[in-house]
């Protein structure tokens, strides 16, 4: 059975860091791209970073320069780390992880999420 876990969310002032961490466990996983999204109360989730496992990275362009995606593919874990918190980087963060089914392709898994807020 396939899990993806996010850790690491809490309370931060703004102008503060805060770290994200998230594994994928199953057996005999193969996992492909990684990436953080968020969804703030009322409105869509949206990306934040994603990353492949050749460390290829894309990130949103409110995050550009404050925010780092990086993973540990020995770990299937991928980590957010976040400086320069900004009241508007506050909801909830999930993690996902494109996870090859066996027998037949990847499919995207989702964690339940961790809280993020900043306060001002």
């Amino acid at each position: 059975q396939v899990q993806v876990v996010e850790s690491g969310g809490g309370l931060v002032q703004a102008g503060g860091s805060l770290g994200l961490s998230c594994a994928a466990s199953g057996s005999s996983l193969s996992v492909s791209t990684m990436g953080w999204y968020r969804q703030a109360p009322g409105k869509q989730r949206e990306l934040v970073a994603t990353i492949t496992t050749g460390g290829y990275t894309n990130y949103a362009d409110s995050v550009k320069g404050r925010f780092t995606i990086s993973r540990d593919n020995a770990k299937n874990t991928v980590y957010l780390q976040m400086n320069s918190l900004k009241p508007e980087d506050a909801g909830v963060y999930y993690c996902n992880a494109d996870i090859m089914v066996p027998g037949k392709s990847y499919y995207t898994f989702w964690g339940r999420g961790t809280q993020v807020t900043v306060s001002s």
